[in-house]
């Protein structure tokens, strides 16, 4: 008996301590970086707003374009069309 409470409080306290790690953003969400890019040139009409990644990604020049259908597209800054984009359309909310 002395076992298994012993083996249910350690579970616990590492349950908790996976929690503050988290907490405490050291895990760099997908959605806050780019790892692969859209090349092509798209439609302005289809996209609805944009948003920088994260300053902790390891990619940089890089944002995520909000579609209107939901999808998130990345695409790098330095593309002429892109920046001709983000004249016309707004940071996302």
């Amino acid at each position: 008996m002395k076992i298994i409470t012993a083996a249910l409080v350690c579970l616990l306290l590492a349950g908790t301590w996976l929690q503050d790690v988290d907490a405490k953003s050291m895990h760099v969400s997908s959605s806050n970086c780019c790892f692969t890019l859209v090349e092509r040139k798209m439609s302005l009409k289809g996209i609805q707003c944009y948003k920088n990644t994260s300053s902790t990604c390891s990619y940089k020049n890089r944002l995520i374009l909000k579609m209107n259908g939901g999808l998130e597209v990345c695409v790098s800054q330095t593309k002429s069309w892109v920046r001709a984009y983000l004249k016309r359309i707004n940071p996302c909310q």
